[in-house]
């Protein structure tokens, strides 16, 4: 009998261990999901800043680019125009 108690409790074991080793793999599985789902979200939010930022430049290209005309049209309009009379 003793010998069947042994095989019986080693078995109940061997069952317990597995069981908590399963619950462990289904944990470290929905973990995965869940993290594979949030790195998903962030790829896609990155796509998106990175497409606004790249647009955000060109427009400050754009304002550069306009103050460097308006700058220059001004110079030449000093340059050509007399100074008034009462300087």
């Amino acid at each position: 009998m003793a010998n069947a108690e042994i095989t019986l409790t080693a078995h109940t074991i061997n069952e317990t261990y597995v069981k908590a080793l399963e619950e462990r793999v289904d944990c470290l599985e929905s973990r995965n999901v869940f993290q594979d789902d949030v790195i998903e979200q962030l790829s896609q939010e990155l796509a998106v800043h990175q497409s606004e930022i790249a647009e955000l430049k060109e427009q400050i290209q754009l304002v550069a680019n306009r103050l460097k005309d308006a700058r220059q049209l001004s110079s030449d309009k000093d340059q050509i125009e007399p100074p008034p009379p009462h300087y």
